[in-house]
């Protein structure tokens, strides 16, 4: 009986040795993040795809069952998934995922936010009180998050601890690297104006410089109106706009519109990874990104 109890424990041992933290990620950035680091050692499961809205999502039968095996949630924050990550944490009945406790994690939390309203209003739409949640499109803010991530994969998972912040250097070499070569190509964006959809690209026209002059949007969340793209149009003779960026998951009418009689570019940039053909990890998605902007001048 005590060799049959000693096979078992060490059956138990080894399983924990061998088996891959299950996590799960909201997004696909976060998600390809949580790869780069964890390597064979984690199995991500990404609630949403680039062609969804983060914002818009059913609590469906299928992320519970995933929430539910989950040992490390790897969520946005800033109140990008609040319409349906609080029900999928809920009904998971898993304790070990819930904020507070070391198997819940939030990018958002571990970087600077734009945007973060002085006085709260939600008669101005969908406003965010902890700031622009879409953090992952300045990269500076994705090493800091990988930094974070590095350290809780390492408290889920300490016997695996060396091996993530050894990923994390290896990324982190390759990153700032990118990041070099990514300042260097888009010199030429610094300065341009540009209108957008939805205020999905802040981090990114923050860091490249660049200036958005206006919104498609009369609202944060509030589809265009033909009045809003009207008065929008007439602003083009004081402030004009050099290109229209959409995500890829924002309906095109609108900005094609508007370039049209604007005479100016529409864009649909990735926003995240597989937004594109080109954006399969989230060094593609820098590299389509820019050179989709790069293009839109010429």
């Amino acid at each position: 009986m005590r060799k049959l109890i000693s096979f078992a424990v060490l059956g138990m041992v080894c399983l924990r040795a061998w088996a891959a933290v299950e996590v799960f990620a909201t997004v696909p950035e976060w998600g390809a993040l949580t790869r780069e680091i964890g390597g064979d050692k984690v199995n991500v499961y990404i609630a949403t795809t680039a062609f969804q809205d983060p914002h818009r999502i059913d609590a469906r039968p299928s992320l519970l069952a995933r929430a539910r095996r989950a040992q490390l949630v790897v969520a946005n924050g800033a109140e990008l998934e609040t319409g349906w990550l609080p029900v999928v944490l809920r009904e998971s009945g898993n304790a070990l995922i819930q904020p507070g406790h070391d198997g819940y994690f939030e990018a958002a939390a571990q970087v600077v936010r734009l945007d973060v309203p002085s006085v709260l209003d939600r008669a101005q739409g969908d406003v965010h009180a902890a700031g622009n949640p879409h953090v992952h499109l300045d990269p500076r803010n994705v090493l800091k998050v990988g930094q974070a991530l590095a350290q809780r994969l390492a408290r889920v998972d300490p016997d695996n601890a060396g091996i993530y912040q050894a990923n994390l250097a290896a990324f982190s070499g390759r990153w700032q690297a990118a990041i070099g070569r990514w300042e260097t190509a888009a010199a030429p964006l610094r300065g341009v104006a540009v209108v957008v959809h939805h205020q999905s690209f802040a981090y990114l026209t923050h860091w490249l410089g660049m200036q958005e002059v206006g919104a498609l949007e009369p609202k944060p969340g509030i589809e265009p109106s033909s009045g809003q793209l009207t008065a929008l149009l007439q602003s083009q003779q004081t402030r004009p706009a050099r290109l229209v960026l959409r995500t890829a998951y924002q309906q095109d009418g609108p900005s094609n519109w508007f370039a049209a009689k604007a005479g100016i570019p529409a864009l649909m940039l990735p926003f995240t990874v597989g937004g594109s053909a080109q954006a399969k990890d989230l060094f593609g998605l820098f590299d389509d990104s820019i050179d989709r902007l790069l293009k839109g001048l010429r």
